[in-house]
């Protein structure tokens, strides 16, 4: 009997609520709670009575709140673009050498006026130099083909966010290896191609004979490079004082020298002598017989895809190696073919696997060095005796003859 009053409760609580809900009263409640009654209870109903929904429809509700909040929170307009200000996300692992080879072009970050290292020729409008041979030694370890190459001529601000924003693939302009530039800005740097130190010219009649005999001198530096920075640490150093005249580019601080408008002209030692022999008079200047800095340069990718910095590494490195173990563009296949040195069997991809864990063929230095030679054949062909430049190698000699080129070993 007890039992049939609780029921005969419950059903008119259900009644009562059902009214109310098709007359318009009431919200859909946020939880049920279920009661276990025991005994016959006393229930007044409240003018507006809640609508009891069961688990399911709870659920229901939920779910399309959810879908609300979601839909709600989604952004309605496209990410911003990458400005110099905003870098581009990391690369991801294995994605380069990819992009690479689905778009059979290397693109490559370089300079188009610094002779011998990056430098767009007027009368062929192609890229030469240095550093345009390293972009090609890339190409023809990933693509078989050293001349698949896109260069993307920067200047000293423009270089860093082209990389970062994936405009190139590789960076390869004479860029100084910094501290700041391998954490802070993203990169990871290659082996050093080429070490340099900043130095100083001036004309030949001036009577300056070292630094501090620019007292009060005009000297002209480039902007947004370490040269600039380098250049007010050491005349504070040395207590000289002088006035910076500021270019934008290679280019326009090379012009302004010549045009007289400032007393000396500071930038890389290397840099300095490919500029020399654009100058009006080159004979009437002359480079000071000091360093002001460390300058290692060389090549830098993204930070986020170690598949792709390996690459660009060991494609470097094999052309330094190949240079100590004589292998020239003119004897590797006869090397590849007769070598029973291990070591050089390596290199060339004869025997182990070593270009597949870089995701290459094995023999991908064969076409490098076949296509574009190997350390000393880049160097002698940009700035050797043969060259306008005639650099001696010095620290850029073999480790064997006193330098600091020293390739890590290949096995």
């Amino acid at each position: 009997m007890q039992r049939k009053h609780i029921l005969l409760s419950v059903l008119t609580l259900l009644a009562l609520s059902l009214l109310v809900t098709a007359c318009g009263g009431g919200q859909v409640v946020e939880r049920v709670v279920t009661v276990e009654v025991e005994k016959i209870v006393t229930v007044e109903v409240e003018k507006e009575v809640e609508k009891i929904v069961t688990v399911e429809v709870e659920a229901e509700v939920e779910e399309a709140m959810e879908e609300a909040a979601v839909a709600e929170a989604a952004p309605t307009e496209a990410p911003a673009e990458t400005t110099q200000e905003t870098a581009a996300p990391a690369a991801q692992e294995g994605a380069t050498l990819e992009i690479v080879r689905d778009r059979g072009v290397l693109r490559c970050g370089g300079n188009a006026s610094v002779p011998g290292f990056g430098y767009l020729d007027p009368d062929t409008s192609q890229f030469a130099g240095f550093d345009i041979d390293y972009c090609k030694a890339v190409a023809a370890a990933v693509l078989g083909d050293g001349e698949a190459i896109e260069v993307r001529q920067t200047t000293a601000q423009e270089r860093f966010p082209v990389l970062q924003s994936g405009e190139v693939d590789v960076l390869i302009r004479n860029t100084t290896w910094t501290i700041s530039r391998d954490t802070s800005l993203g990169f990871n740097f290659v082996p050093t191609t080429f070490y340099d130190g900043q130095g100083m010219m001036v004309r030949k009649d001036s009577g300056v004979e070292s630094l501090s005999d620019l007292e009060g001198a005009t000297i002209c530096v480039q902007q947004g490079t370490t040269t600039e920075k380098n250049l007010a640490d050491v005349f504070r150093a040395i207590s000289v004082g002088y006035e910076p005249v500021v270019g934008e580019d290679a280019t326009s601080t090379r012009e302004a020298y010549d045009q007289g408008r400032c007393d000396a002209f500071t930038t890389d030692k290397s840099g300095l002598v490919s500029q020399q022999i654009l100058l009006a008079n080159p004979d009437d200047h002359v480079i000071l017989d000091v360093t002001m800095s460390k300058e290692p340069l060389g090549p830098l990718v993204r930070h986020g895809d170690d598949q792709w910095f390996d690459i660009v590494k060991w494609v470097t490195f094999g052309t330094m190696q190949a240079e100590e173990l004589g292998i020239t563009s003119a004897n590797v296949e006869e090397m590849a073919a007769t070598s029973e040195d291990p070591v050089i069997r390596n290199l060339l991809g004869v025997e182990g696997d070593l270009g597949q864990g870089l995701g290459l063929d094995n023999d991908f230095m064969v076409e490098v060095i076949k296509q574009v030679g190997n350390y000393g054949e880049i160097y002698d062909r940009n700035l050797g005796p043969d060259t306008p430049f005639n650099l001696a190698r010095g620290v850029n000699a073999q480790w064997t003859d006193g330098g600091l080129i020293y390739a890590m070993p290949f096995r």
